[in-house]
């Protein structure tokens, strides 16, 4: 996975832009432009991922996402739906923060608990609940989804 360089992107940051990176802070990155979604992911492999009950998943265009600071490694794994996911963290504290590759994706996943403001869930979907452990409680208003949502 290649990142666009903080060089030629600064001159694009606004503002309004969200920033986070890793538990060490080796890796800084911002988002320019607004989310497209906000998924809670309740499938195995989040919940492994995020060793906690769900992974919160902000998907953003590629295009937004700018790498400030660090050299991010990439392990990629089989996707539950097709092909395989590029899975971008820290090498220094392994954190993970996001999900595809930049450079060929239209969206990627930004791992919610990697930015430096904590997100809204109200309206966040909640997708994979075929899968979410029990006792956990999705609000009644949140849209919903047994696996993938729709496309």
């Amino acid at each position: 996975m290649l990142f666009r360089s903080s060089v030629e992107m600064t001159q694009a940051l606004n503002d309004d832009v969200l920033t986070g990176g890793c538990q060490c802070g080796d890796i800084r990155y911002a988002l320019r432009g607004e989310p497209v979604d906000l998924y809670v992911c309740h499938c195995r492999e989040c919940r492994k991922q995020s060793s906690s009950a769900f992974g919160i998943s902000l998907i953003v265009r590629a295009a937004d996402f700018v790498l400030l600071s660090g050299a991010p490694k990439v392990w990629s794994r089989p996707a539950a739906v097709a092909g395989s996911l590029d899975c971008a963290f820290c090498p220094n504290c392994g954190s993970r923060f996001l999900h595809g590759n930049t450079e060929t994706d239209k969206t990627v996943s930004i791992k919610g608990g990697s930015l430096d403001t904590p997100l809204d869930m109200t309206n966040a979907k909640h997708i994979w609940v075929s899968s979410k452990l029990h006792g956990i409680a999705i609000p009644d208003h949140a849209e919903t989804h047994a696996e993938e949502p729709p496309a």
